[in-house]
């Protein structure tokens, strides 16, 4: 296994990825992850197995402490000294779940978010989702204000101390 930083040149297997975790009314689109790309790659981790991206996981570091829906489309309000790491999507293709990648990749970008000096990680999860997060660290902070794709969301944060 590899976990290394995505580059453009990843682009089109990002966006494939996530068309296969994602409805099309939650999924980034290949647009939107060109700028993601192009303005945080340094927030966003590929892991692969045998060569073959297998997860991967995203987001951007900002002085807010809730994530808003905002943010998933607009690259621009990244802070590269942000004092809060947001996780927007974390995908694992179906066939690569279950062997522990997900966790991985969360584990990795909270080292990573740790040694750039943030204050924690924040993300948004549906409501199955809550207590995996939870096993991770997370506390839920109850219901979001996003209705990204219409669904309700639960922000989940992990604070460093």
């Amino acid at each position: 296994m590899l976990i290394r930083n995505a580059t453009l040149a990843d682009l089109a297997v990002v966006a494939e990825v996530e068309r296969r975790c994602f409805p099309a009314s939650e999924a980034a689109t290949e647009e939107e992850f060109r700028e993601r790309l192009e303005a945080y790659a340094d927030c966003f981790w590929l892991l692969f197995e045998d060569g073959r991206l297998a997860s991967f996981i995203d987001g951007m570091a900002t002085d807010e402490p809730d994530l808003r829906d905002e943010m998933y489309a607009d690259a621009s309000l990244h802070r590269p000294d942000g004092r809060w790491q947001m996780i927007f999507g974390l995908n694992t293709l179906p066939e690569h779940r279950g062997r522990g990648y997900a966790a991985m990749l969360v584990r990795h970008l909270t080292e990573e978010s740790r040694k750039r000096g943030k204050l924690g990680v924040v993300l948004t999860c549906k409501e199955r989702l809550v207590p995996y997060y939870a096993s991770l660290g997370f506390e839920n902070e109850g219901l979001s204000s996003s209705t990204h794709g219409d669904v309700s969301w639960y922000q989940m944060r992990l604070t460093f101390r």
